[in-house]
């Protein structure tokens, strides 16, 4: 008896010193792409890293081509629990604040996807972006930026001259008041009208993706002109929780899920570098012509988009200090003036 009394006693002993088995996680995210396209194929990757960090803890159900909601409500969806994070990008939520547009598409600020990131985690960018998301109900977990969008276009667009009365395909917001003040006429029409008004001539150019993906599109089977590197467009996807499922997480699945989204951001730039050098040779042996803007005339475009920026800090006290922020950071780089 006393043999199995000390036995059942070790027994509870070992029970009680067992650590706790984690509670198992099931975020469920929706992208706007499809599994097929690159970024798809690298959400894919983003998904088995978190698995594979947790030991199978937290799973990832993820919803592509915004098949539970529209792109643009992907962020409300999160906000009332329909979905856990959004996984588009901040720029369709300008609607709720102008400061969105700061977080989705600086326009005329970062020359690569390595500046606009080090203003993230080096810039105080993240604690105020956060500030913005949380107001919202949501947390900023992190970003992926593709890097520069290039042009494509039936004329030479060698430098701001040719901006003057050159049409193009532009999305809506702060980007038609840039190009308008540089001269040219921008057309707000969907992405899906793109390659139907270059055949026509309806538009003379597009702006439309980076330059490797309109390779995919086709749109240089139309048209002979780009722009490459790019200057004025470097969209942010990101990725944002919300908040109370967020903080509803450890601390080690938080730092898990931060972790695997930063490589899947790092990666994408680095996968899209690579895919706009093939195809800005395979262009050039092609018969496109591609121009490389002066420091001049990227300078000038810049000061365009400042007085942009500008107007649009007055719309929110949000917008006014992601402004600062970024201007603060870009003179700190010599990318623009003190």
């Amino acid at each position: 008896m006393k043999l199995k009394s000390l036995l059942m006693s070790a027994a509870a002993a070992c029970a009680m010193a067992a650590p706790a088995v984690a509670q198992e996680v099931t975020l469920r995210i929706q992208t706007h792409y499809a599994t097929e396209h690159p970024t798809g194929q690298m959400l894919a990757q983003f998904i088995d890293d978190v698995s594979v960090m947790s030991g199978g803890e937290i799973a990832i159900e993820m919803f592509y081509s915004s098949s539970v909601v529209a792109t643009v409500e992907t962020f409300d969806a999160a906000i009332n629990g329909i979905l856990d994070c959004d996984a588009t990008g901040g720029a369709y939520q300008t609607g709720k604040n102008p400061a969105f547009q700061f977080v989705g598409d600086i326009m005329g600020g970062y020359d690569t996807p390595w500046q606009q990131y080090s203003w993230l985690y080096y810039g105080d960018g993240l604690d105020a972006a956060q500030e913005l998301y949380n107001a919202q109900g949501m947390q900023l977990v992190g970003w992926a930026i593709y890097g520069q969008e290039s042009f494509a276009s039936s004329k030479p667009i060698a430098g701001p001259e040719d901006l003057v009365g050159w049409k193009f395909r532009s999305p809506p917001g702060m980007e038609t008041e840039i190009f308008e003040k540089m001269g040219a006429s921008p057309i707000v029409m969907d992405f899906t009208e793109i390659f139907t008004a270059l055949e026509t001539g309806i538009i003379d150019g597009a702006d439309a993706s980076g330059l490797a993906n309109n390779v995919g599109l086709g749109l240089y089977d139309i048209v002979k002109h780009a722009n490459y590197p790019g200057f004025h467009s470097m969209p942010s996807d990101h990725l944002a929780c919300n908040q109370a499922v967020w903080e509803g997480l450890s601390e080690q699945h938080r730092r898990i899920v931060e972790t695997a989204w930063q490589k899947h951001g790092f990666q994408i730039a680095m996968l899209n570098e690579k895919a706009n050098t093939e195809a800005a040779a395979e262009l050039q042996a092609n018969g496109v012509t591609l121009y490389d803007w002066s420091t001049e005339d990227k300078a000038a475009f810049r000061v365009a988009a400042q007085e942009a920026w500008d107007d649009w800090a007055t719309r929110s006290p949000e917008a006014a200090a992601l402004v600062e922020s970024h201007k603060a950071y870009l003179t700190q780089l010599g990318l623009i003036g003190g």
